[in-house]
C-alpha cells in the first residue's frame, strides 16, 4: 500500500477515479471498479486506511458481513485491502480533499488536497462516511494532560487494558460494547453514564445489568467532575451522581465514549444537493446531483437509506457501473461474473490470460 503523506507535487496526477475516503465502502469501491478495469486513487484525511473501523473500534466484532459469521473491524479492513490489491490502488493518506471543481470541458474534475496533491480525475466517488470527525472530549480540568496515555476516546488494542482498573464513560453502543468486552479482563471496571437510561442496544444493556447485579462491574449515574493524580499519574476520578452525592473511583484508565462531532467540512461547499448533512443520490448508480460525482456509504442519503456496511457494499457495486458509464458513455455495458469471466479473472490475477 503506497502512502504519499508527504506529497507536495504541483503537477496533476491523471486518474480514472479519485475515491475520497478509505473506510470499508471506499476500499470495496476500489475492488468493484477494478473488476471493470478502472484504476482508482484513494484519498483519506486519516494516516491509515480503514476509516472509523480502524480509528475507533478495530477490535469490535462485526456479525453482518456475508459469509463471515464474525469478523473484527480491523480484520475486515485488512481483508478489503487484500481483496483490492490486484488492482494496484494508489493511496494518498493523511491529507484532506479541499477542492473539487469541474473542468471547463465538463467531463473531468480538478481535485486538490491539503498537502498540495492535485488530480485530473475522470470521475469522483465520495465515500467519506459521516465526514471528518473528532471525538467529544472529557471537559474536566487536567484531562488534556492524560489524553492518549490514560484518557482514551477509542480502543486500539484491547489487551492494553487487561488487568487494569477501568472507568468507562457513556451510554451508547461503544460504551456498552467495550464494557462487556473488557469486564472479564479488567482488574475492576466502573461504568458511568449521565442518565439512568442507556441508548445502546437493549441486549447489551441487559447483559451489562446482569454483570452489575453479579458484582462484576459497578454502574453509576452521574458525571465526572474532577481528576485525582499522584506523582504525575491519573489515579482516580470524582463522580457527582444525579442525587448530588460525590464518589471517588480509583482508575488507571478512563475510556470516554461521548460520540463524535461529524463535520462535512469542504464537502458542503462543492455544490451538491444535501439533505440533513448527507449527499442526495439516485439509487440506480448512486450519482449525486453533480454528474460524474458519486457517493457511497454513510455520506449519502436516499429513500429507505440504511447506514450499514452491507448497504454501502451494494452501493459501491452499482456506483462502479455508473462510473464506467460516465467515463465511456458510448460503451455498451455487460454484466460479467468473476466465476466465469476470463477478463475479470485476468484482472484478479487468478489466470494467466
Amino acid at each position: 500500500m503506497a502512502d504519499h503523506n508527504l506529497e507536495t507535487v504541483s503537477a496533476s496526477i491523471n486518474a480514472d477515479v479519485v475515491i475520497i475516503g478509505a473506510g470499508p465502502c471506499g476500499l470495496f469501491q476500489v475492488f468493484e471498479l477494478g473488476l471493470l478495469g478502472i484504476k482508482a486513487h484513494v484519498v483519506d484525511s486519516l494516516a491509515t486506511a480503514g476509516g472509523q473501523c480502524t480509528e475507533l473500534y478495530p477490535d469490535k466484532p462485526i456479525y453482518d458481513i456475508p459469509a463471515l459469521p464474525v469478523c473484527g473491524a480491523q480484520e475486515l479492513v485488512d481483508r478489503l485491502l487484500q481483496q483490492g490489491r490486484p488492482f494496484d490502488p494508489q493511496f494518498h493518506l493523511g491529507q484532506e480533499v479541499l477542492e473539487l471543481k469541474r473542468q471547463e470541458n465538463g467531463r473531468r474534475f480538478d481535485v486538490v488536497t491539503s498537502t498540495g496533491t492535485r488530480f485530473d480525475a475522470g470521475a469522483v466517488v465520495i465515500a467519506g462516511g459521516v465526514g471528518s470527525f473528532q471525538p467529544r472530549r472529557l471537559i474536566v480540568d487536567g484531562a488534556a494532560e492524560f489524553e492518549g496515555t490514560q484518557i482514551h476516546y477509542r480502543v486500539k488494542r484491547a489487551e492494553d487494558f487487561h488487568g487494569q482498573r477501568l472507568l468507562i464513560l457513556g451510554g451508547g453502543d461503544s460504551a456498552l460494547d467495550w464494557t462487556l468486552s473488557l469486564a472479564p479482563q479488567a482488574q475492576a471496571l466502573s461504568l458511568v453514564h449521565r442518565r439512568t437510561d442507556f441508548r445502546a442496544a437493549p441486549a447489551s444493556v441487559s447483559q451489562m445489568r446482569q454483570l452489575a447485579q453479579a458484582g462484576s462491574i459497578q454502574v453509576l449515574d452521574g458525571t465526572v467532575q474532577g481528576l485525582q493524580t499522584d506523582t504525575g499519574r491519573l489515579v482516580a476520578a470524582t463522580v457527582t451522581r444525579l442525587d448530588g452525592q460525590s464518589e471517588t473511583i480509583a482508575c488507571d484508565h478512563i475510556l470516554a465514549f461521548f460520540g463524535l462531532h461529524p463535520k462535512l467540512g469542504p464537502i458542503a461547499e462543492w455544490g451538491m444537493e444535501l439533505e440533513k448533512k448527507a449527499l442526495k443520490v439516485d439509487t440506480e448508480k448512486f450519482q449525486t446531483s453533480e454528474p460524474g460525482i458519486f457517493a457511497v456509504g454513510d455520506i449519502n442519503t436516499y429513500p429507505g437509506k440504511k447506514k450499514l456496511i452491507l448497504s454501502g457494499f451494494h452501493e459501491a457495486a452499482l456506483a462502479a457501473f455508473g462510473v464506467q458509464s460516465w467515463l465511456d458513455p458510448g460503451k455498451k455495458q455487460f454484466l460479467q461474473y468473476t466465476t466465469t469471466s476470463p477478463i475479470m479473472q485476468k484482472r484478479l490475477g487468478v489466470t494467466e490470460s
